[in-house]
């Protein structure tokens, strides 16, 4: 990569020790064991807000994170940034401020990815201490390869 050449990032969300919340960083686990050199995953818990600073700099971002809106575990929404998220999206984080919340913020102040890609998976559980549910083990392996895919496109 060249001086100035923005990378591609995948970034995974979630709380590794309460249930489905773990499935971004799942998903961040499998991309990073199977992407191209050049790729950057990071895992991030905690604090949403922090993603304004991780994709910073980077043109083309792929953001995972669980939901919670009630649907049927396992269900993956996948959202291109590029259009305002609306009501759809809001408030089904798992965490203080959704995705969609940061995503928007970054939007009002001019520092979104030139590229973000994001995806949503409902969880069945997010009690302290359990593994992944069955439907979020299968949601995301989905994830993982499609990530996967669009990354190794064209090379």
């Amino acid at each position: 990569m060249t001086e100035g050449e923005q990378m591609t990032l995948v970034i995974g969300i979630g709380n590794p020790d309460r249930g489905d919340d773990a499935v971004g960083l799942v998903v961040a686990r499998e991309v990073r064991a199977a992407a191209p050199a050049d790729i950057a995953v990071i895992e991030l818990g905690g604090d949403q807000l922090a993603l304004l600073d991780a994709w910073d700099g980077d043109a083309d971002v792929y953001v995972v994170d669980a939901i919670c809106s009630g649907s049927a575990a396992g269900s993956v929404y996948r959202f291109d940034a590029a259009v305002p998220l609306g009501g759809d999206f809001s408030h089904r984080g798992t965490h203080l401020f959704s995705l969609a919340d940061v995503i928007e913020l970054a939007r009002a102040l001019g520092r979104l990815p030139a590229r973000l890609t994001g995806f949503g998976i409902e969880g069945a559980g997010y009690e302290l201490g359990a593994p992944l549910s069955p439907e979020a083990e299968v949601a995301v392996r989905s994830v993982a390869g499609q990530i996967l895919g669009e990354l190794t496109e064209g090379r």
